[in-house]
Formats: C-alpha cells, structure tokens, sequence
C-alpha cells in the first residue's frame, strides 16, 4: 500500500512539474508525439522525458525481482499496442493526459474521456471473464 501511495505521489509531482517548467501536459502520446514531430526545445525535452521513463523502467527492473516477463507473444502485444496508440489519438491523449493532468485541471473533456475509457475497462474485463471464461494468469 505504502509503494502505491508513493508511486501516484510521485506521478502527481512529475506532472506538475512537468506542467510549471514546460507549460505542457504530461500526456505520453502527446510527449511521444513531440518527439517524433517537434523541432528545436520542445522536441529535446519530449526525448528527455521519455529517456526517464526508460531508464526509470531498466533502473527498477535491475534492482528488484518484482518486473514480471510478458507471456503473449510479440506479435499480439504489438497489434495491442497500435491499437492503442490509434485510440489516443482518436480520443485526443492518452490515459495519463486525461486521467492525471487533465482530471486534476478539472477539464470535462478528459472527464468525458476517462469514464468512456474506464467503461470500456470493465466491460473489456466482464466480456472476457465471464462471457468468453478467458481466465487471464495474475
């Protein structure tokens, strides 16, 4: 419980931060966008940013046991992925533009966003358990 408290603390502090240095949502989609796109300051922060959570990600798994292994194949996890890349750009960001800085900017769009997004959630985990009996390892 203490790691969650301290994880979304820390998220919370990094996308203020992110938000008072650089005047920019801390949305992944729109960071990655910005690295792919930007040119000149913009696009060396979005590499910046996205550095960090590389090599936040390589740090952690290095210093604990707890990371655990994919077990789909690559070809499923990719389709996954450009699933939902195309689905944050139709949707306008991604879950942690909408749910952490554009809830905590009290924007009624990424309200809009995060309830269609957490709806389609628990439908996605209803039809899954307990239409199709897909009982996914834990």
């Amino acid at each position: 419980m203490l790691a969650a408290i301290l994880g979304g603390a820390l998220i919370g502090l990094s996308a203020s931060l992110f938000w008072s240095l650089n005047r920019r949502v801390a949305g992944i989609s729109g960071i990655l966008s910005g690295a792919l796109f930007d040119r000149g300051q913009e696009r060396w922060v979005s590499v910046a940013f996205l550095l960090g959570l590389l090599l936040a990600g390589i740090a952690f798994a290095l210093t604990t046991d707890r990371v655990p292994a994919p077990w789909l194949p690559l070809l499923p996890l990719s389709v996954a992925g450009l699933l939902v890349g195309f689905g944050t750009r139709l949707g306008g960001g991604c879950t942690s533009g909408h749910g952490v800085c554009g809830l905590s900017r009290f924007s009624v769009r990424s309200l809009a966003a995060v309830l269609t997004f957490m709806a389609s959630a628990a439908l996605t985990v209803f039809v899954v358990r307990h239409i199709l009996k897909i009982w996914l390892p834990s």
